[in-house]
């Protein structure tokens, strides 16, 4: 089923949000639904936050990117941790199904160590680097309550004042199911 994607300005999208158990209800029903969000939406990742569940879970695939680190990419991230990261910052144009029709540059460290659960709790612990980095760690953000538009400059930020309220308020077209916090 596909749900509804909430928009920036919404209060969860701000929260850290909390580890989960085995025994989280209808865990396996909410990663497929998460999974056929995120391809209605076109997106490469989409975290719990996104739609309205304030717990540490994220699900990314990139196969049908192609870019080579991407190829088989596809993947259930459950209370990850980042570990390490490692390198230089580089910078990459970013978006966001919860932000749709606004991309800015973010800087990113391009080496990360993530140690995580998959969907039957089994622990991980694996690097991934480039834009399989990037997506994991855009998602991460997500699960500590950190938007992209967190990180780039007070400038910009002042600059997009106008168009993010428009989308708090529901005023963005998108193609996909979307929540508003501030929509009459």
């Amino acid at each position: 089923m596909t749900l509804p994607v909430l928009a920036y300005g919404d209060p969860i999208l701000k929260k850290v949000a909390q580890p989960i158990t085995k025994d989280y209800p209808n865990l396996t029903e909410i990663i497929e639904n998460m999974f056929e969000t995120m391809y209605r939406a076109n997106g490469l990742g989409l975290a719990a936050p996104q739609i309205g569940l304030s717990i540490r879970l994220f699900v990314v695939d990139g196969s049908n990117v192609e870019k080579e680190d991407l190829k088989d990419f596809k993947k259930i991230f459950i209370n990850a941790q980042i570990l390490d990261e490692e390198g230089e910052e580089w910078m990459y144009n970013e978006g966001c199904l919860s932000i749709p029709g606004i991309r800015e540059d973010i800087y990113r460290i391009p080496k990360i160590k993530i140690k995580y659960q998959d969907e039957n709790f089994v622990e991980h612990i694996e690097e991934y680097s480039g834009i399989a980095a990037r997506v994991i760690q855009h998602e991460y953000d997500h699960i500590n309550g950190v938007l992209f538009t967190d990180r780039i400059s007070s400038l910009k930020k002042r600059i997009l004042k106008n168009r993010l309220a428009d989308i708090s308020k529901g005023r963005v077209d998108v193609d996909y199911k979307m929540k508003f916090p501030l929509k009459r």
